[in-house]
C-alpha cells in the first residue's frame, strides 16, 4: 500500500473518472441546444438528466454488491463502454426518445465508475492517506466538468450536436483502454479473498450496511451537500447564468469553471479536516450546507439583478459541496467492516444523486407551470428568467431541510452506538470547544 504503484492506480482511476464526469456533465452546457434540437420545454428537458440521474442512483447498490463479487476493475471497463454506446446514440437522436435512451446508458456506466474507484483506492492506499487521496479523487475527478463546459462546448457550438457528441464518446474508449493495461484490483501478492460470496450472503450484507447508523448518517451527509452543486452543473446552472442572469454562454462557462476552481482549493483541505478531527466531520458537513444557504438566499433574494460578486460568492460557496460529499464515503468506511464496504459506499452515494434528482425535476416542473401562466410561449429567453429561476430554485431549501433532519438524527443514533460499543462519548461541539478553552486556560497559569 501507499506505493509508486499505488499512484499509477490512483492516476488511471482519477483518468477513468474525470472521463465519466465529462459524459454526465456533457448535458448541462447543451441545454438550451437540446430544448430546441427535440423541441422540449423545461421539464421535458429535467427528463433527460433526471432519467440519467435515476439510473445512477438506482444502480449503486447493485454496484456495490457486484464490486465486493467481481472487483472495481472490470466495472470500470464496461461502465466506460455503456458511457461510450449511450454517447453516441445521443450523438444521432433526433427524438427526445432515442436521446433519452442514451442518457440511460450514461448513467448506467457513470453509475459503475466513482463508487468503482473508491473502492480501488481503500486496497491500494492505507492511514491517514486515504481520506485525502479520496478527496483528491473527487477534486481532480470533477475537472472532467472543464472538459464539458470548455473543449466540449466550443466543439458543441463549431462542429454540431453529432460531431461534439461522438467526440466525447471516443474519450471513454480511451479510458476504458487505460484501466484496462495500468490497473489492478489488488497489490501482487496481497491476501485475496476466496471464491466470490453467494448472492444470499451479499444481500445480508448489504442489509447489515443500511442498519448501520454510520452507513445511514454517510447517506444523509451525501444528500445534504452534493445535490445543489449537482443540479446546478448538470442541468439548470448554464441556463440560469446564460440567459437568466444574462451573462451569455461565454460568461456562464467561465462562471461554472470558478466552481471546479473552488472545489479544487477546498477538497484537501477538507480532507485534512476530516483525517485530523474524525468525531466532527458531521459538523464540517453541517457547516458547508449553512453557507450554501445562506449564499443562495443572498442570490435569489436580491432585488433586481444580483451583482457579479456575489453570485461569484454563490459558484465558490456551492462548488465546496462537492468535495464535502465524500464526508459521507468517509463514514461509510469508518463504520463498515471490508467485506460490506462496497456496498455501504453504493448506499452512500445514491443520497446526493437522490436528492439533485428531485430538485432538477422540481425546478423543471415550476419553470414549466411558470411559463404556462404567461402564455406559454415555450421560448428560452422567457422559460428561463430569473424571476422564474428565482422561485424554481428555492425548492432546494425543502429538500435539503429534510435531509438535515435525517442527518441529525442518524448522527445521534451513531454517536450513542459509539458510546455504547466503544465507550467514546461526542460532546456538541459547543461543549467540546468550552473543555478546550478551559483547558488553555489551565494550562497558561500553570
Amino acid at each position: 500500500m501507499n506505493s509508486r504503484r499505488s499512484w499509477v492506480i490512483f492516476s488511471a482511476a482519477v483518468f477513468a473518472y474525470l472521463v465519466a464526469i465529462m459524459q454526465r456533465g456533457s448535458l448541462g452546457v447543451a441545454g438550451v441546444e437540446a430544448t430546441e434540437r427535440f423541441d422540449i420545454a423545461a421539464v421535458a428537458l429535467s427528463t433527460l438528466a433526471v432519467v440519467q440521474l435515476a439510473v445512477y442512483a438506482g444502480l449503486q447498490v447493485p454496484v456495490g454488491v457486484i464490486i465486493d463479487r467481481i472487483g472495481p476493475r472490470s466495472l470500470i471497463i464496461f461502465g466506460a463502454t455503456l458511457m461510450t454506446l449511450g454517447q453516441s446514440t445521443l450523438a444521432v437522436s433526433e427524438t427526445l426518445p432515442v436521446a433519452i435512451i442514451g442518457r440511460v446508458l450514461v448513467g448506467a456506466g457513470d453509475a459503475m465508475t466513482f463508487i468503482s474507484a473508491i473502492r480501488l483506492l481503500s486496497v491500494w492506499f492505507s492511514g491517514a492517506r486515504l481520506p485525502v487521496v479520496s478527496q483528491l479523487l473527487g477534486t481532480l475527478g470533477q475537472t472532467g466538468q472543464l472538459l464539458s463546459i470548455f473543449p466540449f462546448a466550443l466543439a458543441l457550438h463549431a462542429w454540431g450536436w453529432t460531431p461534439a457528441y461522438l467526440s466525447a464518446a471516443g474519450l471513454s474508449v480511451l479510458a476504458a483502454v487505460v484501466v484496462l493495461v495500468f490497473v489492478s484490483d489488488a497489490p501482487l501478492g496481497a491476501t485475496r479473498p476466496g471464491p466470490p460470496i453467494v448472492w444470499r450472503t451479499s444481500l445480508r450484507h448489504l442489509t447489515e450496511s443500511l442498519a448501520r447508523p454510520g452507513t445511514q448518517l454517510g447517506f444523509w451527509s451525501h444528500f445534504v451537500t452534493q445535490s445543489s452543486v449537482t443540479m446546478f452543473t448538470l442541468l439548470w446552472g448554464f441556463p440560469f447564468l446564460s440567459i437568466g442572469l444574462g451573462y451569455g454562454p461565454n460568461g456562464a462557462a467561465v462562471l461554472l469553471s470558478l466552481i471546479l476552481l473552488s472545489a479544487a482549493l477546498s477538497g484537501p483541505m477538507l480532507g485534512i479536516l476530516s483525517s485530523r478531527y474524525p468525531f466532527r466531520r458531521s459538523n464540517i458537513v453541517l457547516a458547508i450546507v449553512s453557507a450554501m444557504g445562506m449564499a443562495w438566499i443572498a442570490v435569489l433574494a436580491w432585488p433586481g439583478q444580483p451583482p457579479l460578486w456575489i453570485v461569484v460568492v454563490l459558484m465558490l460557496v456551492i462548488a465546496i459541496g462537492g468535495p464535502g460529499s465524500l464526508i459521507g464515503f468517509d463514514f461509510a468506511r469508518t463504520f463498515n467492516p471490508a467485506r460490506s464496504l462496497g456496498s455501504a459506499t453504493g448506499v452512500v452515494n445514491v443520497g446526493g444523486f437522490l436528492a439533485s434528482l428531485v430538485m432538477m425535476l422540481l425546478i423543471g416542473v415550476v419553470l414549466d407551470v411558470i411559463d404556462r401562466a404567461r402564455g406559454g410561449s415555450g421560448i428560452p429567453s422567457e422559460m428561463y428568467s430569473l424571476d422564474a429561476f428565482r422561485v424554481a430554485f428555492a425548492v432546494q431549501f425543502p429538500v435539503v431541510g429534510a435531509g438535515v433532519v435525517f442527518l441529525l438524527a442518524a448522527r445521534r443514533a451513531t454517536r450513542r452506538k459509539l458510546h455504547e460499543e466503544e465507550a467514546i462519548e461526542v460532546a456538541p461541539v459547543w461543549i467540546a470547544l468550552g473543555r478546550a478553552i478551559a483547558r488553555r486556560d489551565r494550562s497558561d497559569r500553570a
